[in-house]
Parts: C-alpha cells; structure tokens; sequence
C-alpha cells in the first residue's frame, strides 16, 4: 500500500483526505482539557506515592494525542474505550468520568462500571483486551441501526497481542463503525520500537486488514482531530474502521511501579521534553492572543479542586463488606446467601 504524506503532520496509507481542523476556540478549550489532564495527573501521583490509590499510568507527553481525538468525537453517540492512560483526558465526556476513574483508582468495584449515560467504558489494564470489546460494540451498534462511532486507544505494545490481529481483521470484514487509536510512545514498558516491530510503522498494519491507516504527529493535537473526524466520518457512512498510529514520546514512567532512568536514554527524553504538547500548544495560543498566564493559574485552580473533590467522594463511597458477591449470578443461591450473611455480620462486628 502506498504511503503518501499530507498535511503537515499526518500521513497517509490507503485512500485518504483531510479535510477539517479545528477553530481557534476548539483548540482553546482542547489545551484546557489538556491542562487538566496535566495538572490533575501531577495530583494523582502524588497520591500514588502517599499511599492513598493504587499503582497509577502518568499520562505526560499523551495529552495531545488522547484530548485531540476525543473532541473530534460527538459524546452524544460515540463510544470511547479507554485502556489506562486516557481517563484524565476525557473531561468531554462529562464529570462521571473522573468520579468513575477515582473509584477504580481505590479499588471500588463502582470504579468498574460505566456510569450511565455515559459512554465510556471502565479503564481496560489487560493489556489490548478493550479492542475486540470495541469491534463487538461497534457491530452490535450496526446491527441496531445506531448513529455513532467506537474508538478504542491502545499503546504500542497492544499492537503486539493477538487480540489486535484479530479484532482489525472482524472489523475490516464487517465494516464496523470502529477508530482504532494506537498511541506509540515508544517504549512497550521498557521495549523500544525497534525492538517491537519490523514494520515502519504501526498504521501500516492496516492493510492486512483492508482499511486504511493514518500516521499522525500525537504532540499536534489539530492534527490528530482531523485524523480522527475523517475516521468518523468514514465510519458513520458506512465505510468502514480506520487505523490511526498517533506518535508522540512517552515524558514519564510507564506506571509509579517503573523506574524510566534505567533505560530511556537521557538525550532522547531532553529532545521530547522541547516538543511537550502542552507547552507548544500554550505557546502557541498565548502568540495568537487566545491564551494568558491568568486562564492558565485559574485553569489548573479548577483542576486541583475539582480532583480532591473527586477524590473525597470516592473515599467516601459506601462498600458493604458483602459487595465480592455482586454480579456473579443472576440470583444468590443458598450458599451465596449464607456466604452473604456470614460477611454483613463480621463487618457489623468488626
């Protein structure tokens, strides 16, 4: 399949064009959000580190490539299948997010549910697990007649499952309404690129599926937003998935449970560092007039506030102590119950 470069920073492999950018006022309100991811991301680790939430995926240097794509989206009708990176740059999506991603981040099992009627799925750790799961939404949303798209994001190291293979290839035959979103931060963990694949890129990995694939600049979130509303558009006329690989470089740790210093080279990290996403984007609208050190103070003030805020509510939310035996049947059966009692009197007593 040839591969043609268009636009500046978006690359073409199959039958491609790129017609939609987004405004002036769109880009503001996408670096807001991706302040926001930011801001409240610095907040979350330090919680990770103070003990009071689990292990945690920092989303530095993503920011562009996951807020790009959602506002291209329509939250009304699509559907987003987050792995474990992108929650915090889901904002567009509306305030259950965050409040749903906290609960997770406790280990509530509320945190595993999709708060209605929302249309975001619960964060996916097993890794490229979510991709089939958004082919199957995708077609039942086909076999039903419903307006909208599924796009599911994914790392690098995704790709290498086999469950990628075989969800691009479903999709591809049947047409369904789906955006696949690799995210490559080059590095799978600890693995590089080179070492991941003998491709010369992810999105071309499309055409064994028969659908086309893009390969974007991830740290320009304008161009990720035309990437993603063609891929839509594509979609919602009945032309099928698309394939979109959004290059960008992984500025912190895989999780808090990695040390990033025992193998990113330094000097590959100073160079990404000068193309962080929210630094070029803040620079630029600040040049054009659209942004100013005050929206940006007041910005990341919301942002803190509105994570603690999260965050009280969460630890706050009730867990009975016989919650292990939700949703396992239908009905308890009478060992269930017993099993039931058994945990309600030992929490009363406890």
């Amino acid at each position: 399949m040839t591969k043609t470069a268009l636009a500046g920073n978006v690359q073409l492999y199959g039958f491609w064009r790129i017609m939609s950018k987004p405004d002036d006022k769109q880009l503001q309100t996408i670096l807001e959000d991706m302040i926001v991811a930011r801001t409240q991301a610095g907040r979350l680790w330090n919680l990770q580190r103070q003990g009071q939430v689990g292990t945690i995926a920092p989303i530095d240097g993503h920011e562009a490539a996951i807020v790009g794509a959602v506002h291209a989206l329509e939250p009304e009708s699509d559907w987003v299948l987050p792995q474990y990176r992108e929650p915090l740059g889901l904002r567009r999506y509306g305030p259950e997010v965050l409040d749903t991603f906290m609960l997770y981040n406790l280990g509530h099992p509320a945190g595993g549910h999709i708060p209605d009627p929302i249309k975001v799925a619960p964060s996916q750790i097993s890794l490229a697990a979510s991709i089939p799961h958004a082919v199957g939404l995708a077609w039942g949303m086909s076999l039903k007649d419903e307006s909208g798209v599924v796009l599911v994001f994914f790392g690098d190291g995704a790709s290498s499952e086999g469950d990628f293979y075989e969800a691009g290839n479903l999709a591809g035959v049947l047409k369904a309404p789906v955006i696949f979103f690799c995210v490559n931060n080059q590095w799978a963990i600890s693995t590089p690129t080179h070492l991941q694949t003998a491709a010369d890129s992810f999105a071309s990995k499309a055409e064994a599926f028969g659908i086309p694939g893009v390969k974007v600049d991830g740290n320009d979130p304008a161009a990720v937003y035309e990437a993603v509303f063609e891929a839509r558009k594509r979609a919602t006329t009945g032309k099928g998935p698309t394939l979109i690989e959004a290059t960008v470089y992984r500025l912190g740790a895989h999780t808090t449970a990695d040390d990033p210093t025992r193998y990113v080279p330094s000097d590959d990290l100073l160079a990404a560092q000068e193309k962080d996403p929210v630094h070029i984007l803040t620079k630029e609208l600040t040049d054009r007039n659209h942004w100013n050190e005050s929206m940006q103070k007041k910005i990341e003030t919301a942002a803190l506030e509105r994570m603690d805020e999260a965050f009280e509510k969460a630890k706050n939310t009730p867990l009975s102590p016989d919650s292990l035996m939700n949703h396992c049947f239908v009905s308890d059966t009478p060992r269930q119950l017993r099993q039931r009692s058994s945990l309600i009197d030992a929490g009363e007593t406890s």
